[in-house]
């Protein structure tokens, strides 16, 4: 892991020069693979170049010491997955709007590692390439935040403030949604739902899962059970099963996005179970599939584009202005369908 040379600075040949004793323009020939240096100095100013996370500026505005007009977004996601999930694609439809009509651009990576994500920030950072991060998939303790505030990055984090060490963030109360669909599956009669939820360590999962598992327990209502995904259709597919499968099986259950809903769907339908007269679903996020499913299924909707617009927004403004205040979105939404009913006696 390489670290920076101080707080808030990105490294530059001057201070290669003078950790490694030779002249800018030694450096300059070392790093652009020309002539002029010995073997054993070209290794040891490229070894210094790494240590303090040094790596070239492809704009020449940014070798001037300008803005670079862009802002990052890492999704760490696997891109089988990411193709069929809709919260993205809208979220950055949201984003691009604002740029667009701020004459900045969005630099985008996909990755399923950790250790990628993590060398992207840096690497955006030493280099120039953005001027501020959109932080998605905010963690329980999420190391990332602690290297954006130690190189120095802006960054706007899209998530529960108490997870967010004091970062500026743009969130959804993810509780108050989750203690409304629990409280409209009681008033229909159900004792026993499930939560197909998201990865374990994300802090709206936990959020999610928290506000179910109390609002349950307020009510009366059993929790049977509470399974961790990836989001996939896979494991959709495999926590609906496994949920099914029980002595005395869910009456509801609510996914925590659109596609591992969908999932369920279909597992039930294989099961000769019918929804919602032998099951209810409820998904989260709503998006143009709940609507064409067959029943169409009820979803915890949120305008997602506004989402990402709002997260854009706040961006630019602490970019330009040093300063933002974290925005509350508006909290997800129920909206039914054809996938809840009354529990059955």
């Amino acid at each position: 892991m390489t670290a920076p040379a101080r707080h808030g600075r990105r490294p530059t040949i001057a201070e290669i020069a003078s950790r490694s004793g030779v002249s800018s323009g030694a450096v300059s020939y070392a790093l652009n693979g020309r002539p002029g240096v010995s073997d054993e100095t070209r290794a040891r100013i490229i070894a210094i170049a790494e240590e303090i996370g040094w790596v070239p500026s492809n704009a020449a505005r940014a070798l001037r010491g300008g803005a670079a007009s862009a802002i990052g977004l890492v999704i760490a996601r696997e891109p089988s997955d990411l193709g069929v999930e809709p919260f993205f694609m809208a979220f950055i439809a949201g984003i691009e709007q604002v740029l667009s009509e701020h004459g900045f651009a969005l630099m985008l990576q996909v990755t399923a590692r950790k250790e990628q994500e993590l060398a992207t920030y840096r690497n955006w950072w030493s280099a120039r390439r953005v001027d501020g991060i959109i932080l998605t998939d905010l963690k329980v303790d999420d190391e990332r935040l602690a290297l954006l505030a130690g190189i120095g990055l802006p960054a706007v984090v899209v998530g529960d403030p108490a997870y967010a060490n004091g970062a500026t963030t743009v969130w959804s109360d993810d509780a108050h949604a989750a203690q409304a669909a629990v409280e409209r599956l009681s008033r229909l009669g159900h004792t026993r739902i499930a939560h197909v939820a998201g990865p374990a360590q994300f802090a709206h999962t936990r959020v999610r899962s928290e506000a179910m598992r109390r609002e349950c327990h307020e009510r009366g209502m059993a929790m049977l059970g509470e399974i961790n995904t990836d989001y996939s259709l896979a494991a959709g597919t495999q926590a609906c099963e496994d949920l099914l499968s029980l002595p005395e099986p869910p009456t509801a259950i609510v996914f925590d996005n659109d596609v591992t809903a969908l999932a369920g769907l279909r597992v039930a339908r294989s099961a000769g179970l019918r929804v919602p007269d032998d099951l209810s679903i409820l998904a989260w996020d709503d998006s143009p599939l709940c609507e064409i499913s067959e029943p169409p299924l009820s979803a915890l909707r949120r305008d997602v584009p506004s989402y990402g617009a709002s997260a854009a927004t706040v961006l630019l403004h602490l970019i330009q202005h040093g300063e933002a205040v974290s925005v509350r979105a508006d909290s997800a939404q129920l909206v039914e369908r054809g996938s809840l009913a009354q529990a059955r006696p």
